[in-house]
């Protein structure tokens, strides 16, 4: 029989508190300035539509898109892992709706 034992530290609880707590600030830090709807549109068209809707804006500038199209999850993250000057800051994925929020970083 193998026995685990669970120690918590001092530093180990506070290093949990400050994760929470950093999680909560990084919530408030995206605030949506612009939202897209896409809703009803079918690949290729979330990703062309967020495309053309971020070079319109200012950079510093996070976009809320609203998709129906299941495969905008991995469309929307795909296209911002390989384009300069967007960033994904997070995707929701609710029952009927996907939430992306995307960051403008450059000009």
């Amino acid at each position: 029989m193998v026995v685990f034992i669970l120690r918590y530290t001092t530093d180990t609880l506070l290093s949990h508190t400050t994760v929470l707590h950093s999680k909560v600030n990084i919530m408030a830090e995206y605030e949506p300035t612009a939202t897209l709807d896409v809703r009803g549109q079918n690949c290729p068209m979330p990703v062309v539509k967020t495309k053309q809707r971020i070079d319109e804006l200012d950079a510093g500038v996070i976009l809320e898109v609203l998709a129906t199209d299941p495969g905008s999850m991995s469309d929307i993250a795909g296209w911002a892992d390989t384009t300069a000057g967007v960033e994904l800051v997070d995707q929701e994925e609710g029952d009927d709706i996907f939430t992306h929020y995307v960051r403008k970083t450059e000009q």
